[in-house]
């Protein structure tokens, strides 16, 4: 349960316990909290275990100069491990940094991995059950391995022919298209979490978690079958924070691992993932000539820079332009 935070002390004393209470009172995503916590201690690391409040603007920009310079990370990276300090300074120590002058990263933009139609195929060929509808539906529909696995049965909208993806990176909301060739088995699926559902139920169970503390706000939603997993794990599991037995969604590394064994029987030899399929979700919209603003809206983009990249995967035939040594 990959997506659940680990419980935290009645009262925290240590630092980083403080830290996370401080996150996840302002319900910040779990995988927030954790990246902003691997940033916050690599940065206490890197000044000899100092203390955060005995540190200011000097030290964030030795730090962030040295990721630059030693560590050679991507643009991306170095603006994640500024913002975790910055919200550590302004947010929880209630300090404000000033100007920041660090050395920014030069580490060129690194265009994404993408299949070709027939390569995403190939792939999906050597999956089958549930794995393979889980992928087909980040390929279809341009989801991310976590909302894949996280979709509930009120996220899927036959009548509508799409899907409503609510817990995202960064909570923002979106809808996106439901491919018509998975339906079937996407239905097959929803019936499957159900039926399951109603045996959690009469076995004494049948309760799910639900973000943002919905269970307090809603205290009947957590059995509702609108708030079940369309993907749910094989078995009941105990839930850390409240030591309540539940069945959680399929675990993403499973999906990750088939995925990945996939790949290596296509035969293909590209760094590529789960998230290949949902670059390759854009790059083939772009080439069937959807315009860049519906596809940053499928994607659940805040900056259509974001979704520019994808015109600079689209091959040079494709875009009218050939080499003067071809006929």
């Amino acid at each position: 349960m990959d997506d659940i935070p680990a419980p935290l002390p009645a009262v925290p004393i240590r630092f980083m316990d403080r830290f996370r209470a401080f996150i996840r009172a302002r319900q910040l995503a779990y995988r927030t909290e954790k990246t902003y916590c691997l940033w916050v201690r690599e940065f206490i690391r890197f000044h000899g275990a100092r203390h955060p409040e005995t540190m200011g603007a000097e030290e964030v920009n030795a730090w962030l100069s040295h990721l630059a310079n030693n560590r050679n990370v991507s643009v991306n990276t170095q603006k994640t491990a500024l913002n975790a300090v910055v919200f550590m300074y302004h947010q929880f120590l209630g300090r404000e940094l000033g100007k920041l002058q660090f050395t920014n990263t030069t580490q060129a933009r690194r265009l994404p991995t993408v299949f070709s139609h027939d390569e995403a195929l190939a792939v999906l060929s050597n999956m089958q059950g549930t794995h393979k509808l889980l992928a087909s539906l980040m390929y279809g529909s341009g989801l991310r391995v976590m909302e894949a696995t996280r979709l509930r049965v009120q996220d899927v909208d036959f009548s509508e022919q799409c899907l409503f993806v609510r817990e995202t990176k960064g909570d923002k909301w979106r809808r996106t298209l439901l491919p018509s060739s998975l339906t079937e088995g996407l239905r097959n699926q929803v019936e499957f979490a159900l039926a399951l559902h109603r045996q959690d139920l009469d076995d004494g169970f049948g309760e799910v978690y639900l973000p943002n503390a919905l269970s307090k706000k809603y205290p009947n939603a957590a059995r509702s079958p609108a708030w079940q997993y369309v993907f749910p794990a094989h078995r009941l599991s105990v839930d850390p924070r409240s030591g309540v037995r539940r069945r959680h969604h399929i675990g993403e590394q499973q999906v990750r691992r088939s995925v990945n064994a996939a790949i290596r029987a296509a035969g293909i030899r590209k760094k590529a993932s789960c998230h290949t399929f949902r670059h390759s979700f854009a790059t083939n919209l772009l080439k069937s000539g959807t315009d860049i603003r519906s596809i940053q809206e499928l994607l659940g983009h805040n900056d259509i820079s974001t979704t520019q990249i994808y015109t600079h995967v689209i091959g040079t035939h494709q875009r009218g332009i050939s080499s003067p040594l071809d006929p």
